[in-house]
C-alpha cells in the first residue's frame, strides 16, 4: 500500500489490479507510498498519495466538507503532518488512540490525544514498530501490537521483488498497558504474527488476526489474553475484525484465493512473512463465527469495516471506482450487503472510519488539505443521519 501504516503505506504493483489491502495500518501505508507508475490516474493531484492532498472547497463555515459529503458536518483537522492512522474512541468518547509516524520515530509508535487534537503524547515504548491500539472499557488501560520485544530498530520493510507484498512481521506480538505508556504484560506470545486487534463493547472479549496456524485468521480471546478460539479456517487473508455495538457480529476484511496454486504461492509468501492480497472484500459473521458471508463483491480493495450505533449498518474504505489506487473513499452498506452509500467525495484517500460510543461523532483519516506526498491526518466531524 502506500506510506501510511498501517505505517507505512506504499502501493507496489507488478499486477495490472492490486488491491491496495489496507490491512496491517503500517504496512499499507509502507506500500501505498510507491505510486502506480504506468497506470493512468484521473484527477491526478487528488487521487492518491504520491502528491499534495485533494484541495476541498467547502463552504465557509467547514472548509473541509466536500459539498456532498451529506452524512458529515463541522470537518476538523486533528493532526497536520507525517502520516496518521487508525484513530478510535475510548469508551467514554474523551480521548482518541492512534498510530503515528512522526519525528523522531522511523516507523509507526501508538500516541493518544484528546477529540479536538489537543494533549497528543507517546503511549507505546518508541521502539520497534506498532499497530491497531485500542482501549480498555476502563480507559486506564489499552492494547497495542508491537515488534519491539524482537529489537528496537524499525523492522525491515518487505521485499517488493516478490511483487506487491506488505510484511506481517512474527514479532508482532500484542500487549496490554497501562494508558501512560507501562507494558504490564504480553496477551500473546506467538508464534507467529499477532495484530489487529479490538474489544466487544462489553470489553470481554477481544478478537484480532493471526498467523499462528500458518494462515492468516480470525481468532478471540478473553481480555486478559486466556481461552484463545479461532473463527475463520478458510485459506487466505482473514483480518480487521471489529464487533458490532450490540456484541452479535464481527465484520472483516478478506481475499480467499481460488486456486491450489495461489494458495500454494500465499503459503510460501506467508512462511517470510509476506502476504500479497490482490482483492479485498467485506465479510460478516457471528461472533462465535458462524454464519459466515461476504456482503461485498466490488473489484478493487474494500478493508476498515466499521458498525454504526445500530449494529445494522457498516461504514467501510473502498477503491473500487479507482482500483489498483490509492484513491480511497468511505462508503456504509447494510450488514446483508444492500443499501450501498457512498459517503466522502473529496478524492485522495479516506478510510479507518470510527463512530463515537454516542454515535454523533466520526473519526476517519484522510490526506485531504495535506501539504506533502504521503501525509495522511485524523479528523473528526459531526454525523447527520
Amino acid at each position: 500500500m502506500t506510506r501510511v501504516r498501517m505505517g507505512a503505506l506504499m502501493f507496489v504493483t507488478s499486477r495490472p489490479r492490486v488491491a491496495t489491502a489496507a490491512l496491517a495500518a503500517p504496512l499499507f501505508f509502507a506500500a501505498l507510498a510507491v505510486t502506480f507508475a504506468g497506470q493512468p490516474q484521473e484527477k491526478t493531484a487528488t487521487s492518491g498519495l504520491g502528491g499534495p492532498g485533494p484541495v476541498v472547497h467547502g463552504a465557509p463555515g467547514d472548509p473541509l466538507r466536500d459539498p456532498q459529503e451529506t452524512h458529515l458536518r463541522h470537518v476538523q483537522q486533528l493532526t497536520f503532518g507525517g502520516q496518521n492512522a487508525e484513530a478510535y474512541f475510548s469508551y467514554d468518547g474523551q480521548r482518541l488512540i492512534f498510530m503515528s509516524t512522526r519525528p523522531p520515530y522511523h516507523c509507526d509508535q501508538i500516541f493518544v490525544m484528546n477529540p479536538d487534537g489537543s494533549n497528543v503524547r507517546l503511549l507505546s515504548t518508541g521502539k520497534g514498530r506498532t499497530t491497531c491500539g485500542y482501549f480498555y472499557p476502563d480507559g486506564k488501560h489499552v492494547l497495542y501490537s508491537s515488534t519491539h520485544a524482537a529489537g528496537e530498530a524499525c523492522p525491515p520493510r518487505p521485499d517488493y521483488s516478490h511483487g506487491y507484498v506488505w510484511a506481517v512481521y512474527s514479532s508482532y506480538q500484542i500487549y496490554y498497558a497501562t494508558d501512560d505508556g507501562k507494558i504490564e504484560k504480553p496477551l500473546t506470545a506467538g508464534p507467529g504474527y499477532n495484530a489487529e486487534a479490538t474489544l466487544s463493547a462489553d470489553g470481554k472479549k477481544i478478537v484480532f488476526t493471526s498467523s499462528r496456524d500458518g494462515d492468516l485468521e480470525i481468532y478471540t480471546m478473553n481480555t486478559d489474553g486466556t481461552g484463545v478460539k479461532r473463527l475463520t479456517y478458510t485459506p487466505g487473508y482473514d483480518g480487521g475484525p471489529f464487533f458490532s455495538p450490540d456484541g452479535r457480529w464481527i465484520a472483516y476484511r478478506a481475499h480467499h484465493p481460488a486456486t491450489q496454486e495461489e494458495i500454494a504461492h500465499d503459503k510460501a509468501l506467508l512462511a517470510n512473512d509476506l502476504v500479497a492480497p490482490n482483492e479485498m472484500d467485506l465479510y460478516v459473521m457471528h461472533a462465535d463465527g458462524s454464519d459466515q458471508r461476504q456482503i461485498t463483491n466490488l473489484g478493487g480493495a474494500s478493508f476498515a469495516p466499521s458498525f454504526f450505533p445500530d449494529s445494522k449498518r457498516i461504514l467501510f474504505a473502498s477503491n473500487y471506482e479507482h482500483p489498483g489506487s490509492s484513491q480511497f473513499e468511505l462508503y456504509s452498506v447494510n450488514r446483508d450487503g444492500s443499501g450501498l452509500e457512498r459517503v466522502t467525495f473529496a478524492g485522495g484517500f479516506n478510510t479507518f472510519p470510527q463512530f463515537s460510543p454516542d454515535g454523533k461523532k466520526l473519526v476517519f483519516v484522510s490526506n485531504r488539505n495535506a501539504t506533502a506526498p504521503h501525509e495522511i491526518n485524523v479528523f473528526i466531524a459531526d454525523w447527520d443521519p
